[in-house]
């Protein structure tokens, strides 16, 4: 049993919004599907780190998510920015529910505890003009950051985060983000939504203790990553 990570699918199987005409994501549901396939069991957990769909509406992200719900193991999905089909976390999983999307959950304000690990993460916020708004949202996400982290306090296991937004990324840095983080002794932190030559400027390695990595599809080159593997004995 094994936790795996990524983000930024960017699915339109519903509305018309291709991304193969972007460089390098080419047959890109093609090749997500494989690798998926060929790496991950029924028995594994999956994270997606926002921008799972470019539908509009939550009845719009059917076929993408019917397309997801095929694929092996449970997944986790966390808000991204070009998630407009999100709404309350009642209504998702009761969508859920009703379209018979059992592998799907979604992970927002609350943990899980997976293969001897527990899962935390929020959307985050990238903090690179100041501006007013900016420092509202900024604070709200690492309150709901603080909650997701809160919410594991009883349970068993590291605790691994999950968010959309990077915390660092070039010169740019969330401090309210990273505080979270250090303030909980948190180890771990994967990222998503930097993609094609922003990928050069993205953080793989450690800051205030922390390990930082990237897992947006394309620069995973679709192929989900392996964070974590549960060894029985």
């Amino acid at each position: 049993m094994s936790i795996f990570a990524i983000g930024d699918l960017h699915l339109s199987l519903g509305t018309d919004k291709p991304m193969d005409i972007f460089s390098g994501w080419h047959n890109y549901v093609d090749r997500l599907t494989q690798n998926w396939n060929n790496s991950i069991t029924q028995n594994d957990t999956v994270v997606i780190a926002g921008d799972t769909s470019w539908a509009m509406s939550l009845e719009q992200t059917l076929t993408d998510f019917q397309f997801l719900n095929s694929l092996p193991g449970e997944k986790y999905i966390i808000k991204g920015n070009h998630d407009y089909w999100w709404t309350s976390k009642t209504k998702m999983e009761n969508f859920f529910a009703l379209n018979g999307l059992s592998t799907l959950h979604i992970l927002h304000n609350s943990a899980v505890q997976a293969e001897g690990t527990v899962l935390c993460g929020t959307r985050g916020w990238l903090f690179e003009k100041g501006e007013a708004h900016d420092v509202k949202i900024l604070a709200r996400e690492a309150a709901r950051l603080q909650l997701s982290i809160d919410a594991a306090k009883n349970m068993q296991g590291e605790r691994i985060v999950f968010l959309h937004y990077p915390p660092v990324y070039g010169d740019e840095i969330s401090a309210e983000i990273v505080d979270v983080l250090f303030r909980n002794g948190i180890k771990k932190c994967y990222y998503g939504h930097i993609h094609s030559g922003g990928c050069n400027y993205a953080l793989n390695g450690e800051y205030m203790g922390i390990d930082f990595r990237l897992i947006s599809s394309d620069f995973l080159r679709f192929k989900p990553l392996k964070i974590h593997e549960m060894v029985e004995f």
